[in-house]
């Protein structure tokens, strides 16, 4: 069966709008949580958000079509132009048969809530035509796909915070099997509007350190008090690997080996066995060819809540045993906050940029490791080393639980 490769990358996100900003600020450490500026936070609990800051959809696309998509799709947008660009096509041929796999965790919410506000103050008759469109979750890969002229499998996936990432296995899955050669995949999320941080604040699932922003997301610190709403798109070209050297395209590297599984325990917590984690991690590594000595960086879901770090370090200890303290383990929400459906691809992205460029970024909210975390390689500084492979981890409400191995180009 084809390798999966991955030929091109695009982010954007609160360190950066592109690939190479995303770079910079990965390697420095920058933190993108500040107070919230996209509405008034007068009587909400939490104040605090990872926004991408002056974003301006007419930059990167015509003022009408800016108009017709909400947030989410302007971001997908950004990010899948510049993974294209990244792949460096070199004719039209490849767009015949591509799907387009993009994720959203809970779609065009902005574009929801203000209907409802036109609504309810000046009745149906206000409320925009192009309502449905804008927020349904499958419109991104949609929209990417008539802009990109992408004829080939066009659908999302939607399974909470693991969105992205079973977009990323879904992509990988038709490329291995034969159905395509091209993918354009990942996921795409905004919604830092009132009513999702009233519900999240309200579930105590998010951070109120609303005087202290920088310090606000701190996975496995013992002092978490949950996550930090972020925003973000994250999207990959992936490629048979014979497509790929055919045409002579640049190789990140690979997807060697995926896992998906379900907790079947509660609708929002994690198993704290880690049970459903565990198997989905077992079954990438298994996939992959590589035991658990072989994984360099452990890019964890991490969200800097109480019970859920636990529950994946308790799966990741199972399955590395004596050997967890090897690999550098990382929660990139610690800089980036918690995009939900997004988080997985834009992290993933992350690590590859990491690979690429030899650094694992530090976690530098680690003030007071939990003892739970005492001996594991987590680094509070950059530190500058080979990575080879990575073990990413993304998990959702609902019990979703999705991973997937990456193995650097030679």
């Amino acid at each position: 069966m084809a390798r999966v490769a991955i030929t091109g990358i695009g982010t954007i996100n609160p360190l950066g709008k592109d690939k190479n900003e995303f770079k910079t600020n990965l390697k420095k450490m920058h933190i993108g949580v500040d107070k919230i500026t996209q509405f008034d936070t007068t009587d909400h609990k939490v104040e605090i958000a990872a926004e991408i800051k002056d974003f301006s959809p007419e930059n990167y696309m015509d003022k009408k079509s800016a108009k017709r998509y909400d947030r989410y799709i302007q971001l997908a947008m950004v990010a899948s132009s510049e993974a294209i660009s990244d792949a460096a096509f070199k004719d039209d041929n490849w767009r015949e048969n591509t799907a387009v796999i993009i994720s959203s965790g809970i779609g065009g919410f902005k574009t929801l809530y203000n209907e409802f506000n036109n609504m309810n103050k000046n009745g149906p008759k206000s409320v925009s035509p192009f309502l449905i469109p804008m927020m349904i979750a499958d419109m991104a890969s949609g929209i990417v796909s008539i802009e990109h002229k992408l004829k080939g499998p066009n659908f999302s996936t939607m399974s909470a915070c693991a969105s992205s990432i079973h977009a990323i296995i879904t992509t990988s899955m038709l490329i291995k099997h034969g159905y395509i050669d091209v993918g354009i995949t990942g996921g795409a999320e905004a919604c830092i509007d009132p009513m999702p941080i009233a519900a999240f604040a309200n579930m105590t699932a998010l951070s109120r350190r609303n005087d202290d922003p920088a310090t606000a997301s701190r996975p496995f610190d013992k002092d978490r008090d949950g996550f930090v709403m972020g925003e973000a798109a994250g999207i990959l070209v992936l490629e048979n690997e014979d497509h790929a050297r055919k045409r002579g395209a640049k190789i990140y590297g690979y997807i060697d080996g995926w896992g998906m599984s379900g907790d079947a325990y509660h609708l929002s917590k994690s198993d704290p066995e880690g049970a459903g984690a565990e198997k989905a991690m077992k079954q990438a590594l298994e996939m992959s060819g590589l035991s658990p000595d072989n994984i360099d960086l452990i890019s964890c879901h991490a969200t800097s809540t109480p019970a859920g770090d636990n529950s994946e370090i308790s799966a990741l200890k199972n399955i590395f045993g004596e050997n967890i303290s090897t690999p550098f383990i990382q929660a990139t929400k610690t800089l980036l906050g918690h995009s939900l459906g997004a988080s997985g691809a834009t992290e993933f992205i992350g690590g590859i940029i990491q690979a690429e460029n030899g650094f694992v970024h530090g976690m530098p909210n680690l003030f007071n490791p939990d003892t739970e975390f005492t001996g594991l390689n987590i680094p509070k500084e950059t530190k500058h080393t080979e990575i080879k492979s990575i073990l990413k981890n993304s998990f959702g409400f609902g019990g979703h639980n999705a991973s997937i191995v990456f193995t650097k180009e030679n």
